[in-house]
């Protein structure tokens, strides 16, 4: 589809516009308006300064001059270096002194014009009614308010991922401990500092390249970022073709290929055939500091799903090529905070050169693997300590050697740049530690499962009862593993026949869901799907003759159903959908929305900030499944105008309605204009 036959949206500015250091909301015309502003001003002014610009209501401003010499962007440093040149004639800097003003009073009354106009809309967004009358039926109007527009953001908020952002940290001045990773933790916006904004994609935007084809390539203009190709180039991370970015395989540790590096470690641990599925019994692989996932993405045609963790590091887009290309990934650092995912979910965990100090804090990083690896699971690390010969990394292994026997684990494997641990499968030997031995064993009152916003402990993992007299988990080989009710269902005191009718009422809905879609979806449509709110991970389960994966996520709170979801051999996270989620925009194709919207209004979130967050999370061309009261279903088709959404089918009354909407694409007019 030609660039002329998307629809132009007009960029309008956040309600609250600021123009300040390390904001994207800098105006380039005010940025030089400001520095030419400080030629003119008095000569005492310090050298060592920029400005900050605010707008105290729609037609008063005022400059703050503010000493931070490393706030300032690039063109204000290069307006002050440039401040030794002669100034002109008395007439010239007249001149410009007035053709400042014009300027700053332009941008004053058009900031007027679009903030009266973005002022409606949030206004109308707190107006309008969830509950009530307003919303029974499709006639009614009541007294609800529907905004016919959603400002656009700025183009240059188009990879914005709202609890991750740099900026935000900048602006808040959050005191934040860099060498713990905690400004790689999530820290949300408050709702007034929320952009209610659309994200506009980039210019040149294309539809994703379908999977399989997407493992091995995506269009460059979908992620315009190629310093990886460059920084990396002698590791085959990435290459940039023409109008693509193709992956070889590569990565920092193995640079033939990742299958052959696959292939190398089932070989260490003697699996049948050099496959690393070994028959079924290894499903689930937790993959840290996974680059662009390359290792995950080679490892689904051995029957193998991997999440691949990254933070928004310096490599900051990694993530969002790994989603792009179709493979499981998730933002998300081994800081302070335990990770999203329950205990005992992985069979597999790997490191490959991820760059991690394992040893800080009395191993406290290394024990949340320990949280996180199944009874006999695995720990593949390829790191110069596992090998090299200097001072530095010897003496990094014998301490992390004594670590890991202090921890229970035992060395599987090692052969050239990689080492292998394997878990105990029983708490016998943690039972027969000396007394006082640290790391100690966590409290007996400790939940491991127990993950949204809970600080990491230094302390051993001990297994539940079950798991100890079974001397493992207990689980099925896949793909048995999908269907039959593992042993942690007695938590919540489920019944087998209740995991069986629970299949096969979201088959059911899944049928009645494709059939809706109708020829909207073709075999290889969707690829990336979320499920908002999973429960037991039936929804998933369905699709398991589709060609797609699903991120499965559970309210953080609800019942931690996400470790029944692993047991069967899926993924998934937890997660409160008061706030973003964390990944990049435009990142899956399809998101499965149960119920979630009645949970929002019942907690007194905000529903309208969960759909500008739906959009956010879309691909354009994807596919929202909304499955809520009726109610809430005709109270989200009254905001598809607005959002550039529309409606593919609507079905259900009372409190089990269906309504399936898919995202338009569309380009900003700036994004246009770039492009062509």
């Amino acid at each position: 589809m030609g660039l002329r036959n998307h629809v132009p949206i007009p960029v309008l500015d956040a309600t609250q516009f600021q123009i300040q250091c390390h904001s994207f909301h800098f105006l380039f015309s005010l940025q030089v308006a400001t520095s030419e502003l400080k030629r003119t001003l008095k000569p005492q002014l310090s050298h060592r300064s920029c400005f900050k610009v605010f707008s105290t209501s729609s037609s008063s401003w005022f400059v703050e001059q503010v000493h931070l010499f490393d706030c300032c962007p690039p063109e204000l440093r290069m307006a002050r270096m440039a401040r030794g040149r002669a100034d002109g004639s008395p007439r010239k800097r007249l001149v410009t002194i007035m053709l400042v003003f014009v300027t700053i009073g332009g941008l004053i009354y058009l900031y007027s014009q679009n903030s009266s106009e973005s002022s409606a809309v949030n206004k109308s967004l707190k107006q309008f009614s969830w509950k009530g009358d307003g919303v029974n039926d499709e006639s009614s109007s009541g007294t609800s308010v529907v905004p016919k527009t959603i400002p656009v953001c700025d183009d240059r908020l188009s990879e914005l991922i709202p609890c991750l952002d740099r900026n935000l940290i900048y602006q808040t001045r959050l005191k934040l401990d860099l060498n713990l990773m905690e400004h790689y933790e999530r820290h949300c916006p408050m709702p007034e500092r929320r952009y209610n904004c659309l994200i506009p994609p980039p210019p040149g935007y294309k539809i994703p390249i379908k999977w399989p084809k997407s493992r091995d390539q995506v269009w460059k203009a979908n992620i315009p970022h190629t310093h990886l190709a460059t920084e990396k180039s002698d590791q085959n991370w990435m290459v940039v073709k023409g109008e693509k970015i193709v992956f070889p395989g590569g990565g920092t540790h193995f640079h033939h290929g990742a299958d052959k590096y696959i292939a190398s470690i089932a070989n260490m641990l003697n699996f049948p055939d050099n496959n690393i599925n070994n028959r079924g019994r290894l499903r689930n692989v937790f993959d840290v500091g996974c680059g662009v996932a390359s290792f995950g993405g080679y490892l689904l045609s051995s029957d193998v799903i991997a999440m691949s963790l990254a933070p928004n590091d310096v490599h900051e887009n990694q993530i969002q090529f790994a989603l792009e290309r179709g493979i499981p990934a998730y933002l998300g650092v081994l800081g302070t905070k335990r990770l999203p995912y329950p205990s005992r979910s992985f069979e597999l965990a790997h490191c490959s050169r991820c760059r991690i100090d394992w040893l800080q804090r009395d191993g406290i990083l290394l024990l949340e693997l320990d949280r996180l690896l199944r009874p006999g699971g695995y720990f593949a690390y390829s790191s110069p300590e596992a090998y090299a010969q200097d001072e530095e990394d010897k003496r990094i292994w014998k301490e992390m050697s004594a670590l890991v026997e202090r921890m229970c684990w035992k060395i599987a494997a090692k052969k050239n740049q990689t080492v292998i641990w394997v878990k105990p499968l029983t708490n016998d030997c943690y039972l027969r530690r000396e007394p006082d031995t640290r790391p100690p064993l966590c409290k007996s009152n400790d939940d491991p499962d127990a993950v949204w916003g809970v600080n990491m402990e230094a302390c051993i993992t001990r297994y539940s009862d079950q798991m100890h007299k079974a001397r493992g988990s207990g689980l099925a080989p896949w793909p048995a593993r999908l269907t039959t009710p593992p042993p942690r269902l007695a938590d919540f005191n489920y019944s087998a026949d209740f995991f069986n009718k629970d299949m096969e009422v979201w088959q059911q809905r899944v049928n009645d869901y494709w059939t809706m879609l109708g020829n909207k979806i073709k075999p290889d449509t969707i690829r990336n799907v979320m499920d908002m709110k999973a429960k037991l991970g039936s929804f998933a389960a369905a699709l398991k003759d589709k060609d797609v994966w699903v991120m499965n996520v559970v309210p953080e709170n609800g019942p931690n159903t996400l470790k029944i979801i692993y047991d069967r051999g899926l993924l998934g996270t937890v997660h409160n959908w008061c706030e973003a989620f964390s990944t990049y925009p435009r990142t899956y194709d399809l998101l499965h929305a149960s119920t979630i919207f009645s949970d929002i209004i019942e907690k007194e979130c905000s529903p309208e900030d969960l759909l500008i967050e739906m959009d956010r999370i879309l691909r354009p061309k994807g596919f929202i499944i909304v499955h809520d009261k009726r109610s809430v279903v005709l109270a989200i088709k009254k905001f598809l105008p607005a959002l550039h959404w529309e409606k593919v089918a609507i079905s259900g009354e009372d409190d089990d309605a269906i309504l399936i909407i898919q995202k338009k694409i569309w380009l900003t007019s700036e994004s246009i204009r770039v492009s062509e």
